[in-house]
């Protein structure tokens, strides 16, 4: 199992669903514009400190809560229950732990809780854990 928890002033938003499509001699190119490849970049870098010495290998869960700097009348706590979707979110961050070598592959996790919220402590909290 391992826990931690990845503080950040501000948490990326970018999903990976902002790729973007050009044509190049009648081809079809996909890219990412420099705002994903940013949120990429950061993940990637808040992420590396905490790769496991041994890649599951296994079933996993993962546990991960988005924690959004307090804006507004929100409260510390409170559900972000806004845009961006917590599955858009998932998709980029899974991208990142499996190019890491947290697992060989991201169809290993086969229980995953994702939750989004508002925190005077804004950033990513990720708990992986082997399941049976």
């Amino acid at each position: 199992m391992i826990e931690f928890f990845m503080p950040m002033a501000k948490v990326p938003t970018t999903t990976h669903q902002q790729k973007q499509i050009t044509v190049k001699n009648g081809k079809p190119i996909f890219y990412e514009p420099p705002d994903l490849v940013a949120a990429r970049a950061k993940l990637t870098a808040h992420l590396g400190p905490n790769t496991p010495e041994k890649k599951f290998t296994g079933p996993v869960r993962l546990i991960a809560k988005w924690c959004f700097p307090l804006s507004g009348k929100h409260k510390d706590g409170e559900w972000k229950a806004t845009k961006p979707d917590v599955d858009n979110l998932q998709k980029l961050l899974l991208d990142c732990c499996t190019d890491l070598g947290f697992w060989s592959d991201d169809k290993l996790i086969v229980s995953m809780v994702v939750e989004k919220f508002y925190s005077k402590l804004p950033g990513i909290y990720i708990k992986i854990m082997e399941v049976d």
